[in-house]
Parts: C-alpha cells; sequence; structure tokens
C-alpha cells in the first residue's frame, strides 16, 4: 500500500521501505546510499534535532540564572501603550 506524504511544501508517493544494499540509490552529488550510509545520516539529522536553541553557557555547565535584560519606560510611555493596545 502506498500513502501520499508531504516534504517540504512537496507531496510525494511514500513508497515503503528498501534494501538500500540491494537497490541502488544515488544521492544528488552522485554517490550511492548504503543501508550504512543512511543510518549515519539518519543519525546525525536526530542529532541534530534533539537540542532547542544553543546553551548560553559553556558545554557540560549549568547557569545558575538566564541572562536577562530589563528596562524601564516612563509613565507617560506606558500610559500610551496602553492605550493603543488592543
Amino acid at each position: 500500500m502506498t500513502k501520499k506524504i508531504r516534504i517540504g511544501c512537496e507531496e510525494v508517493t511514500d513508497g515503503g521501505d528498501i534494501d538500500l544494499d540491494a537497490e541502488e540509490v544515488h544521492l544528488d552529488d552522485g554517490t550511492r546510499l548504503t543501508e550504512d550510509g543512511a543510518k549515519a545520516f539518519a543519525g546525525e539529522v536526530l542529532r541534530s534535532r534533539e537540542r532547542g536553541r544553543p546553551s548560553l553557557t559553556a558545554p557540560g555547565e549549568r547557569s545558575a540564572a538566564t541572562a536577562q535584560r530589563s528596562h524601564r519606560a516612563a509613565p507617560a510611555a506606558k500610559d500610551s501603550r496602553r492605550r493603543r493596545a488592543p
């Protein structure tokens, strides 16, 4: 059974799993994709998606508090913003 899936803005047919060592699949640069290569590529993608934004501290250290910036607005500016806010 095949199904349609969306990759980016393109809809493609999911043909299911294939044995990359038995069938030849080539990347854009012409190199052949093997099972080992696909596993390495998938691992790289998953590792890059595990984290959110980069840490503000050195790797392996925990920060007591995240860096913050604050400011004060004059009372007149606060009132002006409140009047314009929906």
